[in-house]
């Protein structure tokens, strides 16, 4: 691997333009053999990334990094072999880059199209997951972006490592340049991509929701802010008491770091003397700590009470916040002003109640009946993702392939001219659709 260190950001930036400029003309063929490369090479190095993992676990527990970024730094070789399949399953996807859109005649000789195009250079910022490496590198080099990585100090052992692996993938197949993936190390750095609008396109951080408002703030480059996963389980009246348990359960213990885990468990009032009390006591099995509305501690007396601003605190850990509500509309309310737009669900065997659950909770991921935990771009069948995004703008929820390209007008005449059209014998448009075959 190429020592970047040696280069500044300036000169990382501009080869990872020269780079997107390359891998807009490369075809799908070689794209998938380049990422069969990536997953042969992660592979077939499981010890060398598990031995630079442990090196970085043992940084984590001497800088007393936080449980939940330790849960999200550990790999296994379980976990290794899961990133070499998460590239294999991006390379199975269809090539998101070429597609016609749209088409249209705009007159006899004068044909418009709208084809999907690469964004060109990603800066992707991320915290703890090693994982993400390969994730973001696979989309990015699949959607024909060049990417520039920068994981959390107490990854970088790893990031090391996986980075090295995937650049020599890169390096075996003729004519791909290597700088289509290069890793930055510093938050000096992070503060000098965040000046390169002249050759990034955009950048996409992954982190707390301060961290992502101090990127929107310090960059004039578009950013797809994936920030805090404040995500809600509504246990409606007309819920199936079993289902509603099943998928509170694993809303929040499947996995408690996860940005789409439960942080607020809301309850119908009718529903909560029937449910309750098992979920208690199964999450107090598992080391959960509770806190809850009034409502809450009169039903379990020995019940902490919330604080205010529990129901805007995304825990990323054992701790859920519980509030019983009087009916869909206050529990929709409560959504929509506490959460961050990223998951909700509600438990109902109501198809209205359902339906307008679906309708107005204003978030990326709404879901009926299931755990806030299929929030994912893998499981989406997306084949990865590279962020969750909470924004309304380009890409909003997982963001996969589609997500990483944005499309050109193409206009092919046959000696048009805009004088033809104006004044008062100006032709007329026809501006008949066409099949986008």
């Amino acid at each position: 691997m190429t020592n970047l260190t040696e280069k500044n950001l300036s000169e990382i930036a501009s080869d990872a333009k020269a780079a997107a400029l390359v891998l807009s003309r490369l075809d799908t063929e070689t794209k998938n053999r380049v990422l069969q490369g990536m997953a042969t090479q992660i592979e077939n190095h499981c010890d060398e990334i598990l031995k630079a993992n442990r090196q970085d676990l043992e940084f984590a527990k001497k800088e007393k990094i936080p449980g939940p970024l330790v849960a999200r730094l550990a790999v296994d070789e379980t976990k290794v072999l899961g990133m070499a399949q998460g590239i294999r399953s991006v390379s199975e996807l269809s090539d998101p880059v070429g597609q016609k859109q749209e088409a249209m005649e705009l007159d006899d000789g004068l044909e418009l199209t709208r084809v999907s195009c690469p964004i060109g250079v990603i800066g992707a910022i991320f915290e703890s997951r090693p994982d993400a490496v390969p994730q973001i590198s696979a989309l990015c080099f699949k959607s024909g972006n060049a990417v520039i990585l920068k994981g959390g100090a107490e990854a970088q052992n790893s990031n090391r490592v996986i980075v090295s692996l995937i650049r020599k993938a890169l390096s075996e197949v003729e004519g791909v340049p290597v700088a289509a993936v290069q890793l930055i190390e510093t938050r000096a750095e992070v503060a000098e991509m965040l000046k390169q609008d002249q050759y990034i396109n955009l950048i996409v951080p992954r982190g707390s929701n301060q961290f992502v408002r101090y990127v929107q703030d310090h960059t004039k480059i578009p950013v797809l802010g994936h920030s805090e996963g404040l995500c809600h389980v509504y246990i409606d009246e007309a819920a199936d008491v079993e289902n509603a348990l099943r998928v509170a359960l694993d809303a929040k213990l499947q996995y408690a770091a996860a940005c789409n885990a439960m942080e607020t468990l809301l309850v119908h009032q009718a529903i909560a003397p029937k449910v309750l009390p098992a979920l208690v006591k199964q999450f107090r099995e598992r080391e959960v700590e509770l806190v809850g509305c009034l409502k809450s501690c009169s039903l379990l007396p020995d019940l902490k009470r919330a604080e205010a601003d529990d129901w805007d605190t995304e825990y990323n850990d054992l701790k859920l916040s519980i509030k019983i509500v009087d009916d869909t509309s206050e529990a929709i309310d409560h959504i929509n002003t506490h959460g961050s737009g990223h998951t909700d669900t509600i438990v109902t065997e109501n198809k209205e109640r359902a339906e307008r659950f679906l309708n107005e909770v204003d978030s990326a991921c709404v879901m009926v009946n299931a755990s806030t935990r299929f929030a994912d771009g893998f499981r989406f069948g997306l084949g990865a993702e590279i962020g969750i995004s909470t924004n309304k703008t380009h890409a909003r929820g997982p963001v996969g392939l589609e997500g990483l390209v944005i499309y050109k007008y193409k206009l092919v005449g046959s000696g048009q001219i805009v004088a033809d059209y104006s004044g008062k014998n100006g032709k007329s448009f026809t501006h008949k659709p066409l099949n986008k075959s």
